[in-house]
């Protein structure tokens, strides 16, 4: 009897439960996330509902509830609009740099990954698009910023080919420098887009390009109704990504055409501040309304995210009934 009692026991296994373990995983970015991300986010809403200001090293704190919003977006008395003003600026910045830089991808990413198209090289070409993004973009602000001035390289050589005149300086242009911040951001970050649709476009199955051949599908057909549709879920990514880079656009900006002495205030004329810009000078000395600011930035950015969500969303084309073909 002793020994039928024992047998069973021995028969049971232990269970043992892995699942903590994976929490203990994933618990350092949660950690790192609510104290790095979240709680200073949290802690931005709460200090745009005060007057936080600092004069002559004096800091006084009053709660002021929607007075800083108010005053940004010049609805208060005596107040002008800024935000709106600056945020003008960032959108048009970064049109100028998204287009050209979505188009200039999916051509290169479309030639480098054509099966019609031998090109020799393709990893010498792609490292030589990435490059640029390597390099930091203080560095390259101030580069083109010695570049593209008045007696620099770039102009002299044109102003003595003729086809510049003697006055022309990009810097007191608000166009030219707008374009030139947008050509050089085009430039540093085409080539990180060009690598994520090349992994997208590598991603779909031969065999769909394979059929299309058989059934005598052109090149442009096949690109227009099997790469872009099936690239959704990668161009929705960069969407996304640029969107939110290209409003917290900074430091190009602010070193590329900025006087001495003048703060964060882009020229010519403030016109190529961005709001980020804008965040950084009111930091120093009211820092209720930059927060109000960043809020504000933070809310634009949601809403021209949740655009993209919605109109880039692969749709069930299956959930409907089927109809007959007869």
């Amino acid at each position: 009897m002793t020994g039928s009692n024992k047998e069973p026991q021995s028969k049971k296994r232990r269970k043992v439960s892995y699942s903590k373990y994976g929490y203990m995983f994933i618990a350092p970015f949660f950690i790192v996330y609510i104290i790095f991300s979240l709680w200073p986010m949290l802690n931005t809403f709460y200090y745009s509902m005060f007057e936080y200001t600092t004069r002559n090293l004096r800091t006084t704190i009053e709660f002021a509830g929607l007075k800083n919003y108010l005053n940004i977006l010049g609805i208060a008395e005596g107040e002008k609009g800024y935000f709106l003003t600056y945020m003008g600026n960032t959108l048009r910045l970064w049109a100028f740099n998204f287009i050209p830089q979505i188009l200039l991808s999916l051509l290169a990413a479309a030639w480098l990954t054509s099966r019609r198209v031998k090109v020799r090289g393709k990893g010498l070409f792609k490292v030589i698009f990435y490059m640029p993004n390597i390099i930091t973009a203080a560095s390259i602000s101030l580069l083109f910023c010695a570049l593209l001035s008045k007696y620099g390289p770039i102009m002299s050589t044109l102003r003595n080919m003729g086809l510049i005149s003697g006055n022309t300086d990009i810097m007191l242009s608000k166009w030219g420098t707008g374009l030139s911040i947008s050509l050089i951001q085009t430039w540093m970050w085409f080539g990180n887009t060009m690598l994520l649709l090349i992994a997208g476009i590598i991603g779909i199955s031969p065999e769909i390009y394979e059929a299309a051949e058989l059934d005598g599908a052109s090149g442009w057909q096949q690109f227009k109704s099997i790469t872009l549709p099936l690239l959704k879920p990668v161009m929705l990514y960069v969407f996304v990504t640029s969107s939110i880079g290209g409003l917290q656009l900074f430091d190009i900006p602010a070193l590329f055409n900025v006087g001495q002495g003048t703060g964060y205030m882009g020229g010519p004329n403030d016109t190529s501040t961005t709001v980020t810009m804008y965040i950084m000078r009111l930091h120093t000395t009211d820092t209720g309304r930059a927060a109000a600011v960043s809020v504000l930035l933070f809310i634009c950015t949601l809403i021209i995210s949740l655009i993209f969500f919605a109109t880039m969303r692969n749709k069930d084309n299956g959930s409907g009934p089927v109809k007959g073909g007869k």
